[in-house]
Parts: structure tokens; sequence; C-alpha cells
């Protein structure tokens, strides 16, 4: 079933462009490893079977890798109601409601389709926003969701860690049973497919995770109405980040793709090029000339 949340076919034919790109890259990848003696079985079924578990148990690893448990409504009777404003509002499913006790302010949403989705947010997020502005993330994070883009960077992000995992069995397993002169030469082949596999993967997932962003604040803030409330939280969790141990904020790094805001140690910068969200400058410049439209 489509939901209301504004459709971006721009956010759409991205999609489609990486899954393809990667799935090439992945196949070529596979093929090289098989080309050098590797058993195609072996990594055929290794790479269908974690692409497959990934998308499969993505909620479970998501939530169990952040700490967080699943709340009912008795346990968290306002954000529940939150989700189920927001989700009659856009006509879909309502995700499993999870919470995550850190003090980052933060959320995410993960899940392999808008059935078996959950929308997750930390402790330090509920103590910072008040309501407007916490319904401004939800409606953010409930846009990947019905968007599926949650799925997308799911699946694509693991390409990398399978390249990964698969140049290891090159080396310590096909290559190894090789004595000729050759074999210096095919572990330097390996190894370069490899990181350009993993290079590619990850400069693909990037700039996807980057346009996603920006499409979720606009379709979470047109359903809402509200585009000031949205800029408003983003303001307030991209300056308390600051406040957050820098030790904290490096564990979390791992997710920043999924996150609301990304998790930036105090002082650190990043270039455009690997950024997963775009700038913040960028981020409420949009929601303003939103706000200019809907006369908010």
């Amino acid at each position: 079933m489509k939901s209301r949340y504004a459709s971006d076919k721009g956010l759409t034919a991205r999609m489609t462009a990486t899954m393809f790109l990667l799935g090439l890259l992945y196949v070529v990848f596979i093929g090289v490893l098989i080309a050098i003696g590797l058993s195609a079985a072996f990594v055929l079924v290794f790479a269908v079977g974690l692409l497959f578990a990934q998308w499969y148990f993505s909620d479970t690893i998501a939530l169990h890798a952040m700490g967080a448990h699943e709340v009912t409504p008795e346990q968290a009777p306002q954000l529940h109601g939150i989700v189920d404003r927001l989700c009659a509002m856009a006509e879909m499913p309502k995700p499993r409601v999870a919470i995550a006790d850190v003090d980052m302010p933060n959320a995410f949403a993960t899940g392999r389709s808008p059935n078996r989705s959950v929308v997750c947010v930390t402790t330090g997020l509920l103590r910072r926003l008040d309501e407007d502005e916490l319904e401004g993330v939800l409606s953010h994070e409930l846009s990947h969701v019905a968007h599926r883009d949650v799925l997308v960077m799911t699946v694509a992000s693991v390409a990398g860690v399978a390249a990964g995992f698969l140049t290891r069995m090159a080396l310590w397993g096909g290559l190894s049973n090789r004595r000729d002169q050759n074999t210096a030469l095919v572990g330097i082949a390996v190894l370069a497919v490899s990181v350009i596999v993993y290079a590619v993967s990850f400069l693909l997932t990037r700039m996807l995770s980057r346009y996603r962003e920006l499409s979720a604040d606009r379709a979470g803030a047109l359903l809402t109405g509200r585009p000031t409330a949205l800029a408003s939280a983003l303001q307030k969790v991209s300056g308390d980040m600051a406040a957050i141990p820098t030790k904290d904020l490096r564990e979390a790094q791992a997710f920043n793709a999924f996150f609301f805001a990304p998790a930036l140690s105090g002082g650190a910068s990043l270039a455009s090029l690997f950024a997963t969200h775009p700038p913040l400058e960028q981020r409420l410049e949009q929601l303003a000339k939103i706000s200019t439209q809907l006369g908010s």
C-alpha cells in the first residue's frame, strides 16, 4: 500500500541506480574470485547467505547493536501516540517502537519492509525535544520506512563487508593451495579488486545516504506541515552532540548512515564526499524554503 508521504522520483532513481551498480560490482568481484580458483559454490553460498542474513535480520541486528529494546504503548505512551498519529496521517502500517538507553540524542529506522520495520529513539533524544520536535524527527524516520530506502541502504552497506570477507577467504584459503610463481601476482590482483569494490560501494552508499536524508526531511516536514519543528530538532540535536563524550560518539559512528543526525566527535570534520549526511546548513535551508511555501 502506498503511503501519503510525498513521493520522490529522484530518490527512487538513485536507489535503483545504486542497487544496479552495486549488484554489477558484486557480480564482477565474485567472478574474479571464482576465476582464481576459489570454489564457485562456496563463494555464491557465502555471498548470497550474507546478503540474505543482513536483509532478513537487519532490525534485530540494529537493535542489538544499539542496546535498544521494544516498548509497549503502556511503557511509552507519548512516543506511541506520536507514531500512531503519524502513521494514520501517512496511511502506512505502524512499525514497532524501540528505545535505546543512551544519552546521545538520535533516532533511526530499520527493517526489511514497512510491515517488518522498527523506529528507535534514544533516551537522550526524548529528554531534549518537546513533542512537536519529536514528531518532526519521527516523521523523518517514518519517511525512510515508507520510501523503503532503509532496505536499500541495509543491502547496499553489506557489499563492502562481503568483499572484505571474500578477499580473506581467497587469500587464506584459495591462494594457500597455489604454489606457482603467479601466486603473489594473483594475491595483489585480488586485493586491488577488493579495494576497488569497497571504495566504489562506499562512495555510492554515501551519495545515496546524503540525498535520502534531504528527501526524508522534505517528506517529513510536508506530512506534519511543521518544517520549523523539524528544523528546531535538527539544531538542538546537532548542537547537543558537542556535549556527548568523544568515546561514545566514535562508538556510534558505524550507525551514521542510519541516524537522524550523524555522530561526529568534537572538532571532527569530514569531506563532503565521505559524509553520510548533507551539511546542517543545507538541511535547514531546505526546511526554510518549505516553511515559506507552506506559509508557516
